[in-house]
């Protein structure tokens, strides 16, 4: 009972997206998320997932706190969940370990539970 979309589809170089490019992308994960028919757990991966999660249902980034674990009610009653993004620089200096990246999979089926 999962999907796995980007908040960007291309690839950049170095694989850092500009602004532009996130913005430009939007669009297609604001037309994935409208296919949603029931409230889902949405776990964004990195703070570029979490702000376009909630650029694409048209909510303010600065109301919704991006940290690790991190669990946000939207209005329309889908949940947030955020994650650091398991790059190699958040895994290798262990800002992301591999219990954490486990733990926050754990807890995003518990939430899917509740809303089952």
């Amino acid at each position: 009972n999962a999907r796995i979309s980007n908040a960007v589809k291309c690839v950049p170089p170095e694989n850092k997206p500009t602004p532009a490019e996130i913005a430009l992308c939007n669009v297609y994960l604001k037309n994935e998320l409208a296919l949603l028919s029931k409230p889902s757990v949405l776990l964004a991966l990195g703070t570029i997932a979490h702000g376009a999660v909630l650029k694409a249902f048209g909510l303010k980034v600065g109301d919704y706190q991006f940290g690790h674990g991190i669990e946000h009610v939207l209005p329309n009653q889908h949940i947030l969940l955020s994650s650091y993004h398991c790059s190699r620089y958040n895994t290798n200096t262990r800002r992301l370990t591999e219990s954490m990246f486990h733990q926050v999979f754990e807890r995003a089926q518990a939430l899917l539970l509740k809303l089952v």
